[in-house]
């Protein structure tokens, strides 16, 4: 594929209530590219958060293979856990930027600090920082603590901090599902926007059908899970 940037093959995932085994994502595979999106479907269990942590190294697979951005994490090939490690922790700190659903922001921080430490992170210039948050309609509150701002704006600030690393892959985690539904619509439209603007690739977990919508690739993972 022209402008590979991540392809997976087979991944598995399983989680366990006892000796009970729990079969969460079963034979996973998808490719993607530069500049394309992929929206990930599924009812609430069917592993879509899971699947974005096993995307970023937060969690490790029981099968399969992930090759990022020239990196290949193999299951079937042994790895030193704190070398697996590294590679994750150099690919999140200047690669892949990830939006919880609820904004992860240092709160005894300013919105404009917490956007300049991760693009600090990820080596680059903290200079335009504060155009990030103005691009995003929250400039005015670049001074602000987490704690006296909006959840909306608070989400903003969170995608500011994400584009200011300038990622190569953004892992967006139900980055609406807290906010209502005007607020939402405005956070989505910026970070198709920016997307499309900076070139990224992109992997949204949600559960709104027109947000999935206006992405270019869809997977379902109710179809997917074997339970």
């Amino acid at each position: 594929m022209k402008d590979a940037l991540l392809g997976v093959h087979g991944l598995s995932k399983n989680f366990y209530s006892g000796a009970e085994q729990i079969p969460v994502l079963s034979d996973i595979s998808l490719a993607l590219a530069r500049g394309e999106s992929l929206a990930l479907m599924g009812r609430s269990g069917s592993g879509k958060s899971t699947l974005l942590n096993l995307l970023c190294g937060l969690e490790q697979p029981d099968a399969g293979m992930i090759s990022i951005l020239g990196n290949t994490f193999d299951s079937r090939q042994a790895m030193d856990g704190r070398s697996r490690e590294r590679r994750w922790s150099d690919l999140r700190r200047q690669q892949i930027g990830v939006v919880f659903q609820e904004a992860n922001l240092m709160p005894a921080m300013s919105l404009l600090d917490n956007v300049r430490l991760r693009a600090k992170l990820a080596g680059q210039d903290e200079s335009g920082c504060t155009s990030w948050l103005d691009r995003l309609g929250i400039g005015s509150l670049a001074g602000r603590y987490p704690d006296q701002v909006s959840g909306g704006q608070r989400q903003r600030a969170a995608l500011a901090m994400v584009f200011a690393m300038k990622p190569a892959l953004i892992l967006a985690d139900e980055p609406t599902g807290s906010l209502d539904r005007l607020t939402a619509d405005e956070v989505a439209k910026e970070l198709f926007r920016l997307q499309s603007d900076s070139g990224c690739a992109l992997i949204l977990a949600t559960h709104d059908g027109e947000l999935a919508a206006r992405c270019g690739q869809r997977l379902d993972l109710a179809h997917r899970v074997s339970v």
